[in-house]
């Protein structure tokens, strides 16, 4: 680990705790991004027996299956003993924002079909209020224009994310919505609210579907919360 970055070498240290979290022969739910792929590395070294895995994305998918460790559609697994995810944003309710890797929608999915959902952030994720982090959402990209101007009357910013000058496509081919300058102080509501807007697939507030644990990685060593 010592070859890391030292927020990557907090990142592999939450994502090892996790994997010593995980009961043997569980359903595991894996969500996206940078600090997930090293609870994937983690998971295929621990030599852990589990029943196998459900992704959310594409990369995660193929990370999984490159390293040997099964995994399977959601159709087949009605119910996860655990999801283990990242956060852009993590506060101390267990409130989250999600979507920075634009695999919100799927991680909601899973994280609806588990029994605890565990968070693995660094200390930098950890906010007294939602909303620094751009707040991403999947929506139908013909209600952009619209949703954009909701957002301008809550006074943010909303604009498609691009991808090499191109609208950024997800693996559910839709677009992702970023908004700036948001204060989310009540995430449940938000989420409430926005989820009702025509066009908007999945917020990325996770609040009804909020961390159970979170493991927050400093310098000191990783911290346990329960929420």
């Amino acid at each position: 680990m010592s070859s890391l970055s030292s927020q990557d070498q907090l990142k592999a240290m939450a994502a090892e705790k996790a994997v010593q979290l995980i009961e043997p022969q569980s359903w595991v739910g894996v969500g996206t991004g940078s600090t997930v792929n090293f609870f994937i590395d983690a998971l295929a070294q621990s030599g852990l027996p589990i029943k196998g895995t459900v992704s959310s994305s594409e990369a995660s998918s193929q990370r999984l299956k490159a390293l040997g460790v099964p995994v399977f559609p959601i159709e087949q697994v009605p119910v996860l003993d655990v999801y283990v995810d990242g956060a852009d944003e993590i506060d101390h309710h267990g409130f989250m924002i999600k979507g920075g890797g634009a695999a919100l929608t799927r991680e909601k999915i899973l994280a609806a079909q588990a029994n605890s959902f565990i968070c693995i952030v660094d200390q930098s994720k950890w906010v007294q209020t939602l909303g620094v982090f751009p707040l991403p959402l999947e929506i139908i990209p013909m209600a952009a224009p619209k949703l954009i101007e909701r957002f301008k009357a809550m006074g943010a910013q909303a604009s498609v994310r691009l991808k090499d000058g191109h609208p950024l496509i997800t693996d559910n081919q839709q677009h992702i919505l970023d908004v700036r300058g948001l204060q989310i102080t009540d995430p449940l509501a938000f989420e409430t609210q926005v989820n009702q807007w025509p066009g908007v697939i999945t917020v990325g507030v996770f609040a009804n579907q909020r961390a159970s644990v979170c493991l927050l990685a400093s310098p000191e060593g990783v911290k346990t919360i329960e929420f």
